[in-house]
């Protein structure tokens, strides 16, 4: 088998948590004056917090922010946002993905979380897959975000895999270009489905499995 781990980005991919970054950023934006829309917010995905703070901060038009004020905000942004996930539950985890996750660990691959998020063990927790893959890397063991390629070296670092060993699946063009970088496949679905740097076009979870058959 050409793949030894599958190491999967968290929102957009194993489930969806943007409704929630949204509502948190924009209670942010809306204290400081700073016009935030859906449309902005898609340039937050697959970024740290503090990148997608600097792109909201392009409107902003106040005083100069020192960096602890910066750092400030974009904490007050994950207290808001920490909250919101509380409303996740096991029910937010489709069929199709769990499916798709229990088939492939059947074929005897390895299984890895790469995020940039630094509330992805939350997230896992909340939909009941706190203990389920063999590695989770995210934004609490990177330095930098997508399209850095730190987030999933150090997912394949944790599985003891080659970096060619491992296939990468991102809905965000930053991921693939994160995982192209770092000398891994990549299989895009949703918003990265079309990308020409991914190695694999999916159009649902379940073709990933067509992959290893």
């Amino acid at each position: 088998m050409k793949y030894e781990a599958i190491i999967f980005d968290l929102d957009g991919v194993i489930c969806y948590t943007d409704q929630y970054h949204y509502q948190a950023w924009k209670q942010l934006a809306d204290k400081l004056g700073i016009y935030f829309d859906e449309q902005i917010n898609h340039r937050l995905r697959g970024v740290s917090r503090m990148e997608s703070l600097k792109i909201i901060l392009e409107r902003y038009s106040g005083k100069p922010l020192t960096r602890e004020e910066k750092e400030n905000l974009a904490e007050e942004k994950n207290v808001i946002y920490k909250k919101l996930l509380e409303q996740m539950t096991p029910q937010d985890l489709s069929k199709e993905v769990k499916d798709t996750l229990n088939d492939l660990r059947t074929l005897g691959l390895k299984l890895a979380i790469g995020s940039s998020s630094k509330n992805a063990r939350l997230i896992l927790k909340q939909i009941g897959l706190e203990d389920y893959f063999d590695a989770v890397s995210d934004g609490n063991n990177i330095t930098q975000s997508k399209p850095h390629p730190e987030v999933f070296l150090k997912a394949a670092g944790f599985l003891k895999q080659e970096a060619g060993r491992c296939l990468v699946v991102e809905d965000a063009k930053a991921g693939i270009k994160a995982a192209h970088a770092g000398g891994m496949d990549s299989a895009g679905i949703g918003d990265a489905a079309d990308d020409p740097l991914a190695t694999y076009h999916l159009s649902t979870m379940r073709e990933l499995v067509d992959i290893f058959k």
